[in-house]
């Protein structure tokens, strides 16, 4: 078998290529890929060549870890369904070429355990299937509070799709945060809490910080905005060594957390979030191409401050 692929080449250079594909096991499902996002966190780091020593790193190799498709073929062991909709976390089935993360391709292999099913049991899924590429996004933003025992933020910084999609789980969760964002074009849109520029908000007593900015210099001005005993949350991704005073932390004793990957269960809890209806996808996808246009797509969610999620869209190119 053979896939047309994302290939990040080298840095700065992208293309559309046709691959083989690994031979499936037993363990193992076909899926044929409808829609996958485009990360505007590690994918633009991988595309611009700025990520940091991560493991898997390397060129040629093909991004994308928030894809959903239909399972075409499904081995004994799989444990999945033939026609079955699914979210595909990515795939290492290119042979030479890296997955990191795989997702990004009219066809990929891997295990059927790596899939989650779109649908539950009575049929019910995201209201429209480009939806489920944002599990992903949800599940990294469940993390951030479910690695810190359970905690939401009081105060989100950055108010780009990750940035929503926290303050919306947080909203579902109860907690009415504030968000922060420089970028007067990026303050529309909230759903349930306020969305501030920093300039604009005096409060030095939040208890939970979550940074999803990516900004390696704000710690300082974080810190700053704690209450004693408070955590900052990096969220972000970042390519920069973080520092920060000690005399201001150390006076309010404060904690910093990384938030590292998320893991099965939270994107189990998300996909929850999602059917149960307290957590809604809409307003997140804002730019659509596709597949055989992913070089001016990658371009424009890299590029454009308006795309919030761009996806690319592979349903023509089985």
């Amino acid at each position: 078998m053979r896939t047309l692929a994302v290939v990040l080449e080298r840095p700065g250079r992208l293309a559309l290529t046709r691959l083989p594909l690994c031979e499936p096991t037993e363990e193992d499902v076909v899926v044929d890929i409808q829609w996958s996002g485009i990360s505007t966190g590690t994918e633009r780091l991988l595309w611009s060549g700025r990520m940091p020593d991560f493991p898997g790193m390397g060129y040629p190799l093909v991004p994308g870890y928030e894809s959903v498709g239909v399972v075409r073929s499904a081995g004994r062991q799989s444990g999945a369904t033939v026609g079955q909709s699914v979210f595909v976390p990515g795939a290492r089935c290119f042979g030479d070429v890296r997955g990191l993360f795989g997702g990004a391709a009219s066809t990929v292999v891997l295990p059927g355990s790596r899939t989650l099913p779109l649908d539950d049991e009575h049929g019910q899924g995201p209201a429209c299937a480009e939806q489920g590429v944002l599990l992903a996004l949800a599940a990294t933003a469940h993390h951030v509070s479910a690695a810190g025992g359970g905690r939401q933020p009081d105060l989100i910084v950055g108010h780009g799709v990750l940035g929503r999609m926290v303050a919306r789980i947080a909203v579902a969760m109860g907690v009415t945060p504030v968000v922060w964002e420089t970028d007067a074009r990026r303050r529309e849109g909230a759903q349930g809490y306020a969305v501030l520029d920093p300039a604009d908000d005096a409060r030095r007593d939040y208890r939970s910080i979550c940074d999803v900015s990516g900004d390696s210099t704000l710690l300082d001005t974080l810190i700053g905005r704690l209450a004693p005993g408070g955590e900052i949350v990096l969220a972000g991704f970042y390519d920069a060594p973080l520092s920060f005073g000690f005399a201001p932390a150390f006076i309010r004793e404060a904690r910093i957390r990384v938030a590292a990957q998320w893991q099965p269960n939270d994107l189990a809890a998300a996909r929850a979030l999602v059917l149960s209806g307290r957590l809604s996808l809409d307003a997140l996808i804002t730019h659509r191409a596709a597949a055989t246009d992913a070089d001016s797509a990658y371009r424009t969610a890299f590029g454009d401050p308006a795309c919030l999620k761009m996806v690319l869209d592979w349903r023509n190119c089985q």
